[in-house]
């Protein structure tokens, strides 16, 4: 599929599965409000603490991503080749230049975060900057660039707020339903209201976590195509996935709540199964892609 027909049909499937989180906790809403007889007006409350979640989320998204990673502001006369490939790439891509930091670390890795491009931040690991050849650096710069181009920082934020009240509501619908929450309700349906907020309650969490792998991962396959279109040169994104993978060395500070913004899989790389749910695609699928560009 040509690069630009791929961006377009990522985006719609995007939306969908957003979508489709929504509806999620509309239905984890409905089963609460049926345990308590309030209805419909549980399942309004729930849509209302998700969307207070995401505003809260939307605004402050830079500074917790930045603070959970540990990232320290890249000044310019301590970092000018840094400030220097940043500032072109972003006048090639159309973008204000985004505010830099460093993490200290030397694993290779960067990521980027914000609510738009004009409330941005790119974050690289020391060891990035010093391993990585120019063209290899141009490249994962690029990469981020392009997430906050095509506003994949925005979407990441609104998935993990999504995730978080998924997770949240149904922690309280289990309590409700094993403290007494159908006390006086099982000849009006208990019974399948009990069955159906078991179901509920067991699956919806790792359908929510499905949801954001798969965003995740379609994410990072298309910041690497249009890497690879901003500097015209797909073999150095390649050359330093490849440098990742043979590193094979965790982010000191790599946590579950980030791990999904990082350029690459900030964890070791594990079998198959844990690679299953990892929030990143094989570093060889996207070697391939690249190499085949």
């Amino acid at each position: 599929m040509p690069i630009y027909e791929r961006i377009e049909s990522n985006t719609r499937k995007t939306y969908l599965l957003i979508g489709i989180f929504c509806l999620l906790i509309v239905a984890i809403g409905w089963i609460i409000g049926q345990i308590t007889g309030l209805g419909i007006f549980i399942t309004a409350i729930a849509l209302i603490f998700a969307i207070a979640i995401n505003i809260f989320s939307w605004y402050k998204s830079d500074k917790i991503a930045i603070r959970l990673t540990g990232a320290k502001p890249a000044k310019r006369e301590d970092y000018l080749y840094y400030y220097n490939t940043v500032e072109g790439l972003s006048i090639a891509a159309g973008l204000p230049m985004p505010k830099l930091y460093v993490i200290e670390d030397q694993t290779i890795n960067a990521f980027a975060t914000g609510r738009d491009p004009e409330h941005s931040a790119i974050a690289v690991t020391t060891g990035a900057l010093e391993k990585l050849k120019r063209l290899e650096l141009e490249g994962v710069l690029s990469h981020e660039l392009s997430h906050i181009k095509n506003k994949d920082i925005l979407i990441a934020t609104i998935v993990i707020a999504l995730v978080g009240v998924v997770v949240f509501l149904c922690n309280i619908t289990w309590r409700m339903l094993f403290f007494g929450g159908l006390r006086g309700r099982r000849g009006k349906g208990g019974g399948i209201i009990l069955l159906l907020g078991l179901v509920l309650i067991v699956l919806a969490p790792l359908f929510a976590y499905i949801i954001k792998f798969a965003i995740s991962r379609k994410r990072e396959f298309l910041a690497d195509a249009d890497g690879a279109l901003l500097t015209r040169y797909p073999a150095g994104l390649a050359d330093a996935l490849e440098k990742i993978k043979n590193e094979n060395v965790q982010l000191k500070t790599a946590n579950s709540a980030t791990a999904h913004l990082f350029f690459a899989n900030p964890f070791k790389k594990g079998d198959w199964f844990s690679n299953l749910f990892s929030t990143h695609p094989p570093l060889d699928a996207r070697v391939k892609a690249l190499r085949e560009m």
